[in-house]
């Protein structure tokens, strides 16, 4: 198969090519072909990445890449994290969580938590000991989540928390949870904080079923259940309570710019896979791809592919430097999450029937690609808060 990334004709940009970002990339790529690839049908079936991928990818240093050395990170930027989501793609193992538990939980404790609380969970997540989910999404509340009625009321030096989440990534395997809940449901936006736990043996909390989807198979995604859930207060990230929201949106620029890394080297392997099968398939004497409609559809894909890589590129750099704005991050999630589905609609397309095929690769991504539009905010609500902008 042809490396994804040789499908375009685009120059890498200097973040990519600094060279302890570029091995890191190898090496990632390498230890998920070797680790997780081989087992990726099992985990798919049964519906989780074994515990010990998440120790090996640990003892690899691939966990919390971006987290300072004294924190028992690597002491990378963005730019690591970024070609670790892209090897995973590029090596076919979407569902495996470590991006959001690298580039999304881990942020908060980092950027919002006290020396103690940083001390205290971030080496253990980069060692896999600990496995990070963030609970924000509720039955009755995900994009809005000002909506949030899960509730933390001080109770002595302790928070009592009700209430119930769903569509939690990792949230079958996840020990350490940042939950968004009110501290003050009277102050709406201002009454909502970020509070972090380890479940090990806490009593009140409870993991729902590993919900059935209808793609990332192997990503437990799971209803969470708080009741009267006892947290020390001194676990509320920040300094005093209700920040919550305003963290949220300091983070979630970067928790967009992720999915449109994740999308864009999903888009990569897909044009891949898709020209390799149409020079080898043959049909009324030739191969797929000597029909005109598939050199024009593939002609168009490489050129919206080349743009999409472009402008993720162009987004990281702005980021690296501390310029990604909200509108921007906003535009790349959406736009390239479309986009994404588009090209795995007309590769399924090029494969013919078997591309329906869940042996074949591109069956699975098109299955995969479809809730890239929905979670981090969905994509409709990305138009409105780029809307805003004008």
């Amino acid at each position: 198969m042809t490396a994804p990334a040789e499908v375009l004709d685009v120059s890498k940009p200097a973040w990519r090519t600094a060279e302890d970002v570029a091995m890191l990339e190898d090496m990632t790529l390498r230890f998920m072909s070797e680790e997780v690839a081989p087992h990726y049908e099992r985990f798919e079936k049964q519906e989780m990445v074994d515990r010990e991928v998440w120790e090996k990818s640990g003892e690899a240093g691939l966990l919390c890449a971006s987290m300072p050395e004294a924190y028992g990170g690597a002491g990378g930027t963005y730019a690591h994290e970024a070609v670790i989501a892209e090897a995973i793609g590029y090596a076919g193992v979407d569902g495996f969580g470590l991006a959001l538990h690298n580039s999304i939980v881990a942020p908060y404790i980092l950027h919002y938590g006290s020396e103690e609380q940083k001390q205290k969970w971030l080496p253990r997540m980069a060692s896999g000991e600990l496995i990070g989910a963030i609970a924000m999404t509720e039955p009755g509340a995900g994009s809005d989540l000002q909506g949030v009625k899960t509730t933390a009321v001080k109770d002595g030096n302790h928070y009592k928390i009700n209430g119930s989440k769903t569509f939690i990534t990792n949230g079958q395997h996840a020990n350490i949870i940042v939950v968004v809940a009110k501290t003050d449901p009277a102050q709406g936006a201002k009454g909502t904080s970020l509070i972090v736990f380890e479940t090990d043996g806490l009593e009140g909390f409870e993991r729902g079923r590993n919900l059935d989807k209808v793609g990332l198979k192997s990503n437990d995604t799971s209803e969470l259940f708080f009741n009267d859930v006892r947290v020390p207060t001194s676990n509320l990230l920040g300094a005093e309570e209700g920040r919550g929201f305003f963290q949220l949106m300091e983070q979630l620029p970067q928790e967009r710019l992720l999915i449109a890394n994740q999308a864009i080297c999903a888009i990569e392997r897909a044009l891949a896979l898709t020209v390799d099968y149409v020079k080898e398939r043959r049909a009324f004497g030739k191969t797929i791809m000597d029909f005109q409609n598939t050199q024009f559809k593939l002609a168009e894909l490489k050129t919206e592919a080349s743009v999409a890589r472009v402008f993720v590129d162009h987004c990281v750099e702005r980021h690296l430097e501390g310029g990604l704005d909200a509108t921007t991050a906003s535009m790349a999630k959406y736009w390239v999450t479309d986009l994404q589905c588009k090209v795995m609609d007309e590769c399924v397309q090029l494969h013919g029937g078997y591309g329906y095929m869940n042996e074949y690769p591109i069956a699975r991504m098109f299955r995969d690609a479809r809730v890239q539009r929905i979670y981090g905010g969905t994509n409709e609500i990305m138009k409105v808060l780029i809307a805003r902008s004008l």
